[in-house]
Order: C-alpha cells, then structure tokens, then sequence
C-alpha cells in the first residue's frame, strides 16, 4: 500500500491503566486503509513523527486504534499526550510495516509480545479471526507486574469464545499466588525462559514477535534449538534493527582450541 498523510479526528482517549492509555482516531474510511500489523506515524512537531502499531484490523469503519505507553518524564510522551488531550485533529501518516498477516493462509499462528507490542498482535488476531474462526492461535502477553495486562480481559474472552485460541500471560516479577480464572493460563518469568520450558516444537507455525528488540531476539535465540526457520518468523525490529547472523551461531566445543593457519587437527585418540 501506499503510504498517505491525512488528518484524522482524536474520537476518545481512554486511560486503561496509569501508564497505557488507548486512542481512537477517525478518519476516511479509504484513506486508513491498512494490512493487520502495520503501523501508522503520529505528527508531533514538524518533521517529527513518531510510530505507533495500529492496534485494530480493519473494518472499514473509518477508525483506528491506538495503545500508548506515557511516560510522564519523556519529552516526546508529554507532548503527544496534550496534543491528543487538547487538539480535536492530528496528522498521521500511514501505513507502514511489513509484518503483516496475509490473507488465505490457514498455518497456526504464534503470538508473542511484551507490552504494548499486545497492540499489534491484537490486530492480527481480529483479523485472523474474521477470516477463519477456526484457525489455532497462541497468544503469549509478557508484561512485569499483573496489572500491567491491560486487555486482560479481551485477551481472555478470545480464548473462552474460541476453542482453538489459547492465552498465555507472563508475568516477570513474582507475585501472590494469580487466582485461576477461565481463558488465562498463568506463567513467571521471563518470557524467553518460560517460551524454553514450555514450546517443543514449531513445526507448520508461522511467529509473530512484538516488542523491544532486547525482547525479541532473546525469543529467537530460545526458538532457534526447536528448528526455528528464518522465513516463519515476522516482527518489525528485524526491518529496523536488523541482526548478523539472524540465528545464533553453533556453540563450540570448549575443549576444542582454535587452530592456527596452517595447522592440522588431532585425532581424539591423540588428544592428552
């Protein structure tokens, strides 16, 4: 697609948690138009944008969402913030981002995210969904703290109301024991670590990473021993932190020295 600026009307700004808010914007239906798991860019100043994933598939309905993470201490975050609060209509520029969903496709789809990259997984769920109701989804959220879950609840109704859709929370600071709750199973940890003791294969999966690329090349580097191919896994930082060798290197044999140019191996039998 095409990317296009226009001017979109803020329709509600809705606090989900005291960090996270969600934004909804409007705007002609055609001119938003968008593939699930793009992302659009917000005009704060001139010539500053700043990117955030499209958190909705599209409906044609004209609208778009957004979940923002505020960070009152942050230029760029204060300012986005009062513009949305005290201006009825911002620019944006849209869409970008290359880690879409495609359309036809029936393979299971693992969803990893930290955060607000939730955003983007969201989209990609809807629209998967529209498409085939029936297809196998693993959503896997990692936040710190519990209430840092912040569409705990639609993440849970999906998996109550889909047999085939199965929500993963991870939460990374030990907490009191988390009350079971139907459509949640709960883990601690990193979501790295808890990816390691809870995946054994990923064989017919297409991967979805979303968040810091700290977060995400450290979900690569625990996928890579289950066979993870490069082309089954998608994310946005592999476009703007690009990362040589993609898959970890083969650990190498600790008793095995390097050998000098010119210089032939020893057989193990010789070895003292």
């Amino acid at each position: 697609m095409t990317v296009r600026t226009l001017t979109c009307q803020v329709e509600t700004v809705e606090d989900l948690t005291p960090d996270v808010f969600r934004v909804v914007l409007e705007g002609r239906a055609e001119a938003i138009a968008h593939a699930p798991g793009q992302y659009l860019e917000l005009e704060l100043h001139e010539e500053t944008w700043v990117p955030f994933s499209i958190a909705c598939a599209e409906t044609g309905d004209g609208r778009l969402e957004l979940h923002i993470q505020h960070w009152p201490e942050r230029t760029h975050s204060a300012r986005l913030r009062e513009l949305l609060t005290h201006r009825n209509r911002l620019s944006v520029r849209l869409p970008s981002g290359e880690c879409t969903l495609p359309a036809g496709r029936s393979e299971p789809l693992l969803l990893i995210a930290a955060g607000t990259g939730f955003a983007q997984l969201k989209a990609i769920v809807e629209a998967a969904l529209t498409e085939n109701p029936e297809r196998d989804i693993s959503i896997w959220w990692a936040v710190r703290e519990r209430r840092d879950l912040y569409a705990e609840t639609q993440a849970r109704e999906w998996a109550q109301a889909y047999a085939n859709v199965r929500f993963h929370a991870v939460v990374e600071t030990p907490e009191a024991a988390l009350e079971a709750l139907p459509g949640v199973r709960w883990h601690t940890g990193r979501i790295d670590e808890v990816l390691a003791s809870q995946l054994d294969t990923l064989e017919g999966v297409e991967i979805y990473l979303a968040g810091s690329p700290g977060m995400v090349y450290a979900c690569v580097d625990t996928l890579a021993p289950l066979g993870l191919v490069e082309s089954q896994v998608h994310s946005d930082v592999f476009s703007y932190a690009p990362r040589v060798p993609f898959l970890p290197l083969p650990e190498s044999d600790p008793d095995q020295a390097p050998l000098a140019p010119g210089e032939i191996a020893s057989s193990p039998e010789k070895k003292s």
